[in-house]
């Protein structure tokens, strides 16, 4: 019976990504190697592990390996694996589609000539490794079978937008990825790699530390020598066929830190987490004691694409006893440090540990408690010793790390430690909490910070003018992440944490804020039945109406309660499908403004006058404009201001 051949087209991100993979965008070609023995290894650690939960798929995992095929004569070149597999429904799934959230965008962007071609970190971290075939192969053709299944299918493309499959036979399950090879061009960077030695090379360059064996038949020539070592008269030279295996296969975590070369540090860390650009620091370390195990971590140099997609790995393999268990340990580092990548070896853990066990493992937690220490000792140390790397590392992960300020209560402070930040006094520098501390005015007790849309918005902001005069140094906040770890912020060592858009404010020496408070209530005896009228007039606008202590020039701003939310983070909350109630915020109105004085000139001649009304929306919509928020209704307000300018002249 002859089978059925389908045709499918690929998605329209995956044709973009084709064609720029055949009209090589990346000048070293090689890589396409190592991304497929990487697949080929993530294949033989899937069986691995799923074997440990079936045991019908325990017979396939005897001799586990790759085997590299080369064919000088048909340019032919196959790495075969005896792994997994994969199902038709899981071709049709991973080969044909690239499900990347922003994949498609970035392509756009490379087809409409705003971006410089891929950068070469995209290759692993879409998934699309498997692509970069097509830079060596005029045509790709894949043949493959699930351990769990009986059938076998052929996967085939010449990477011009549609690919072929049918059903086939393979004896054993595994994949077999054969590539119809390009003509070597030395000048594109393309080698011949149907040659024994460039095959050689480019494995132990890139692939030298995978845990399986990579094979390849190989053949030498050889002529029998006599004891001086000299060729024998009428000796024929033979041919001997040897399998040799081109990888070291060393688990690079057991080895002394001493004895391994950064570039096997970093071929390693390119290997596990499909990242083509260097590390930025490398953790390694063994612990002993309760448990003991050894870990190496990697932080990579750029934030990967999917840092804040829910789907995104954590990318910390687990393995026991030098035998892999798991490739995305979720359990082994808190969801604040999914940045990090790299292994994490235990001696005490089960072979045959399940998901659902390490949940509620006790040595998963020991271990993970170590982790995150050591990670934010490295951090510690890395901020004092070299604080360019680590300001490289806050620019790609600060917003991450903050996350843990409210998921990690036990490590908060330490995490805090270790947070930078830009200020009123910094303009582009980036200051630790630490040096804030140590600048901070004589006699000033609380850390002053301000949550915005932008650093431009909040320091633009009028609660920011009194803090100015005196001279006060104020965090400038404007991440979506701020506006929540800051909600359980109260104190750090010693010093007070408070927003300058909350509560009330005392500023200056002891003595200083006893003549602002006299100052404030013979205020408050000229102006306070204006600022009655003006609420009543505001209605349900305002939750009260009084005098500032934080403006000096402004003559009105918002504020909230110190347990209000702010609005950026009603707003936040909203957009997350939450029912958040609306909170009504103080007016507060500067005492020495003239407006103000002006005001109550003519609420002493009349305190009916409608102006009295229009003047204070104007001054609630100036004070929600001056701090960059929007207007409820713009029409109304702009309807008020055309007014009162044409009784003006």
């Amino acid at each position: 019976m002859t089978a059925i051949v389908e045709t499918f087209q690929f998605q329209t991100e995956t044709r973009q990504l084709l064609d720029l993979m055949v009209h090589s965008i990346y000048s070293h070609k090689e890589i396409f190697l190592r991304e497929l023995i990487s697949n080929a290894s993530d294949a033989l650690d899937r069986l691995r592990f799923e074997a440990l939960q079936n045991t019908a798929l325990a017979p396939f995992t005897n001799d586990p390996h790759v085997r590299i095929e080369a064919d000088k004569n048909k340019r032919l070149l196959t790495v075969h694996d005896n792994g997994i597999g994969m199902t038709h429904d899981e071709i049709v799934q991973y080969i044909g589609t690239i499900a990347k959230s922003g994949t498609g965008e970035y392509l756009s962007m490379v087809r409409e000539g705003k971006a410089q071609g891929l950068p070469p970190e995209f290759i692993g971290q879409f998934g699309v490794g498997f692509y970069s075939s097509f830079m060596a192969a005029d045509r790709v053709t894949l043949i493959t079978r699930h351990a769990a299944e009986t059938k076998a299918w052929k996967w085939e493309s010449s990477g011009d937008g549609s690919y072929t499959l049918e059903e086939t036979e393979r004896a054993e399950p595994g994949t077999s990825v054969t590539l119809h090879l390009k003509p070597a061009d030395q000048e594109d960077g393309l080698e011949d790699f149907t040659d024994e030695w460039v095959i050689r090379r480019t494995v132990r360059k890139y692939s030298d530390f995978v845990s399986y064996p990579i094979r390849m038949k190989t053949e030498r020539t050889e002529t029998e020598r006599d004891e001086k070592g000299q060729p024998k008269k009428g000796a024929k030279p033979r041919t001997i066929t040897e399998d040799a295996v081109l990888n070291s296969m060393q688990a690079i975590w057991t080895r002394p830190e001493s004895e391994v070369k950064d570039e096997e540090f970093h071929e390693f860390y390119k290997h596990i987490s499909h990242d083509w650009n260097e590390p930025l620091l490398r953790i390694a370390f063994k612990a002993e004691g309760r448990s003991e195990f050894r870990a190496l971590l990697f932080i990579p140099s750029k934030a990967p694409f999917d840092l804040f997609l829910r789907d995104q790995s954590h990318g910390i393999h687990l393995y026991v006893r030098r035998v892999f268990i798991m490739q995305d340990c979720k359990e082994l580092i808190p969801d604040y440090m999914r940045f990090l990548r790299g292994v994490v070896d235990s001696e005490d853990l089960s072979l045959n540990i399940s998901r659902e066990i390490l949940q509620k493992n006790r040595q998963i937690q020991v271990i993970r408690n170590g982790v995150v220490r050591k990670v934010l000792d490295t951090l510690a140390a890395l901020l004092r010793d070299d604080r360019e790397k680590f300001l490289t590392f806050w620019k790609e992960f600060g917003r991450v790390m903050k996350e843990g300020v409210f998921q990690d209560h036990k490590n908060k402070d330490k995490i805090l430690e270790t947070c930078l930040f830009q200020t009123t006094k910094s303009d582009s520098e980036w200051v630790s909490l630490e040096e804030i501390v140590a600048r901070m005015t004589e006699g000033q007790d609380t850390i002053y910070y301000l949550t915005a849309e932008s650093r431009e918005k909040a320091a633009a902001s009028p609660h920011l003018e009194a803090f100015r005069e005196k001279g006060y140094e104020v965090l400038l906040l404007s991440e979506p992440v701020d506006e929540v770890w800051t909600q359980g912020v109260f104190e750090l060592k010693g010093k007070k944490f408070q927003s300058v858009g909350k509560g009330t404010v005392e500023l200056g020496t002891e003595e200083e804020r006893k003549k602002a408070e006299e100052e404030r209530k013979e205020s408050e005896k000229t102006y306070g039945s204006l600022l009655e009228c003006l609420k009543a007039r505001l209605g349900e606008e305002v939750k009260d109406v009084r005098l500032s202590a934080r403006l000096t020039t402004s003559p009105a701003c918002l504020v909230g309660d110190a347990a209000d939310l702010s609005p950026q983070l009603e707003q936040i909350l909203r957009a997350t499908g939450q029912d958040v109630p609306h909170a009504k915020r103080i007016l507060e109105l500067n005492p020495k403004h003239p407006l103000l004085e002006k005001l109550q000139k003519v609420y002493e001649a009349d305190k009916d006058d409608p102006r009295l009304g229009d003047y204070a929306e104007l001054l609630a919509g100036f004070a929600l404009l001056a701090e960059g928020g929007q207007l409820p209704d713009a029409a109304k307000f702009t309807q008020h201001l055309v007014d009162l300018m044409v009784k003006g002249l």
